[in-house]
């Protein structure tokens, strides 16, 4: 499903406007990129959770070569899915 598709199934599901709908899906996804960016989690309850989290740096290998290279110290985001998520996927196969 694409971002898209969210937008119009919202609108649908909602009954809002179209545009009213975009800008309310554009403005959550802001919200959670701003407060993962403040190194904040985002709790989604029932859904699940996103966390920043800390990679220190290390020293990896090129595979092709075997050469080491210097990867740099980063923040990545990781997402921790919830309880009634995962009962959710798991039954619907």
């Amino acid at each position: 499903m694409t971002k898209l598709e969210i937008i119009n199934r919202v609108a649908q599901e909602t009954g809002l406007a179209r545009n009213k709908a975009e800008k309310a899906v554009e403005e959550v996804i802001k919200l959670i990129k701003e407060t993962l960016s403040n190194g904040e989690s985002v709790i989604l309850r029932r859904f699940g959770s996103f966390q920043v989290r800390e990679k220190r740096a290390r020293i990896g290998r090129n595979p092709k070569t075997g050469e080491g290279a210097e990867i740099s110290a980063r923040r990545v985001v990781r997402f921790k899915s919830g309880k009634y998520f995962k009962e959710i996927v798991n039954n619907n196969y």
